[in-house]
């Protein structure tokens, strides 16, 4: 258990401290045994989706600031009061644990330090679960989000991404559904109600279904007609799309920049006995200019700044500002420049983003149509059941926010926009 704290410890501390976003912090831990990794999985991101209130808790604890040098002891306090608060572990494990490796990584004074602090979390552990409000936005983020959405909106968002997120699979055929016994969501997604290790599920090997977020399905659920059409995925890996469109007879060219999400790709499409036209590793921008080949349709699924996935990953919400923001819109911004180049006459550019910020989304598309009359919306209200028609906007676009399936248990947020190319 002391290594794994160990590797938790390293994880957050690059996160918090060096800011280094990987998108993933359950790829972070895959050295050890899966009970270690699913250990630390859960110690980071309890600790993030708690991170507000523990540096609450430690400020009002802590008479003297630490310096930058004793960063790793900050870590170390942040997963040791997550450990007390929230998940039941003895106190004197977590506190012997955690005071060695702070001893180990600088001296015994901070580690006395880090000693006298724990007990004092353990001796008023019942008082600070009590007031814990369950805020999970810092400030920073609330900023970014009050850019967009009114103070009642941004509260609700926070309070349906600090739930932790079940699992969400697409089918391809209604007997596997039934064997995962889930809830059938709008539109056809099955979301799991257990938990266990993806590769047990039934029918796995078998290949009738892949993991996929209910919002993630939605871009290629508003398409029609897609048998035998040529369709371009940009930004393609790690392939969920790339299934549904060829599932539903499409011949897809997906293409990603990134060799290592390319080989994840490949290894979920052979699972799946599925079989694209081609698999291009190359940068999407070069590949739109010097193409020749036109297609019916261009899935553009947007580098963002993918503040929409805080659920499951909840370090965005500590680290991405709005320079990150700003600085993808730019690159979504040379895609849409680029796109309409290789489509037919009355081909379709469906555009999606995994981003809340409509900078990234309504803003972007309403400032490409300003600039490309060629193109026109194909509104998706006659697309969406009416259960879900909050997700519509007024000009036909998608918005997905974490509470629209607050009755199931919450969504990605995500933008969708269908636009056809009609000169």
């Amino acid at each position: 258990m002391t290594d794994s704290r160990e590797t938790a410890l390293r994880i957050l501390h690059a996160l918090l401290e060096e800011k280094s976003f990987s998108g993933s912090v359950q790829s972070a831990s895959c050295d050890g045994h899966e009970e270690d990794n699913a250990f630390i999985t859960m110690l980071i991101l309890t600790s993030l989706r708690h991170l507000v209130y523990i540096r609450k808790v430690l400020k009002n604890l802590i008479s003297r600031k630490l310096s930058k040098q004793n960063a790793v002891c900050r870590t170390a306090l942040i997963l040791g009061a997550t450990e007390l608060l929230y998940m039941q572990t003895p106190d004197y494990a977590v506190i012997n644990s955690y005071v060695n490796l702070v001893k180990q990584k600088t001296d015994r004074y901070i580690a006395g330090f880090a000693n006298a602090v724990l007990r004092k979390i353990g001796r008023e552990k019942e008082n600070l679960v009590h007031t814990d409000t369950g805020e999970f936005f810092p400030q920073s983020f609330r900023t970014l989000l009050r850019q967009d959405y009114s103070a009642k909106t941004i509260d609700a968002i926070e309070t349906a991404s600090a739930i932790e997120p079940r699992l969400d699979i697409t089918c391809i055929d209604a007997s596997s559904a039934q064997k995962l016994n889930g809830q059938i969501l709008p539109l056809g997604t099955i979301r799991l109600t257990g938990r266990g290790r993806i590769n047990l599920l039934p029918d796995y090997d078998k290949g009738t279904w892949w993991v996929q977020d209910f919002s993630s399905s939605l871009p290629v659920k508003m398409l029609d007609n897609l048998a035998d059409k040529n369709v371009l995925e940009l930004c393609a890996a790690p392939g969920g799309k790339t299934a549904q469109l060829l599932n539903a007879g499409a011949r897809v060219t997906c293409l990603d920049i990134s060799k290592e999400r390319l080989k994840i790709l490949e290894e979920n499409l052979n699972r799946l006995h599925l079989t694209p036209e081609r698999i291009l590793c190359c940068d999407g921008l070069k590949f739109l200019e010097q193409t020749d080949n036109k297609y019916d349709i261009v899935l553009l699924d947007a580098p963002c700044s993918a503040t929409g996935t805080l659920r499951r990953h909840p370090e965005i919400v500590h680290l991405k500002t709005s320079a990150d923001v700003s600085a993808q819109t730019v690159v979504q911004k040379q895609f849409l420049q680029r796109v309409g180049g290789v489509l037919k006459p009355n081909g379709i550019l469906l555009y999606c983003t995994c981003s809340l910020c409509r900078d990234e989304g309504e803003n972007q598309i309403n400032s490409f149509l300003r600039n490309q009359p060629e193109f026109k919306i194909i509104d998706l209200r006659q697309k969406i059941p009416q259960e879900l028609s909050a997700v519509v906007t007024d000009e036909g676009f998608i918005r997905i926010l974490p509470q629209h399936l607050a009755s199931f248990g919450g969504a990605d947020g995500f933008f969708i926009a269908c636009l056809q190319k009609v000169k």
